[in-house]
């Protein structure tokens, strides 16, 4: 992950990440994290996803309910089609906004057995992520990075 956005309508965060990172409620929750992260703070989705799709940004977003135009099972999808990417998670007690989902290009939901429904935020998004940080991985080794020799490495 290189980045952070949080849409935080109420404004309970500081605009500037630098003043977060004298918060006490924040640096002792999250240990050393806060000093290597960066994290940009929005008023509204809408806000968000214009600043994304300005840059570039592909979103998808995370469900356990199907929601989207592609709705895809985390360990079935492909990220490694877009250069880069924007996860959404939504609150644990709201879900992921309308707005999120109709501008996204799929909806991914982690396979659950059994009688849980969702898991919490905490949980969910390191699934997700280390799903998604693995094909990546993956794929720039077989097909970005270059041998010792300097010739493209494609399997």
């Amino acid at each position: 992950m290189e980045k952070a956005y949080i849409v935080d309508p109420r404004k309970a965060l500081p605009d500037d990440w630098q003043e977060m990172r004298g918060k006490k409620s924040l640096t002792s929750t999250s240990v050393s994290a806060i000093k290597w992260s960066f994290v940009k703070r929005f008023d509204s989705t809408e806000a968000c996803l214009q600043h994304l799709e300005k840059n570039l940004f592909v979103s998808i977003v995370t469900s356990p309910h199907v929601k989207g135009h592609k709705n895809v099972i985390l360990h079935e999808g492909d990220y490694t089609q877009h250069a880069k990417l924007a996860v959404w998670f939504g609150s644990e007690s709201r879900g992921i906004s309308d707005l999120a989902v109709k501008r996204s290009e799929m909806c991914v939901s982690i396979p659950m057995l059994g009688m849980i429904e969702s898991l919490n935020l905490g949980t969910t998004s390191g699934i997700v992520l280390y799903e998604i940080t693995k094909q990546r991985r993956e794929y720039q080794r077989k097909y970005k990075y270059k041998n010792r020799r300097g010739r493209k490495y494609i399997a």
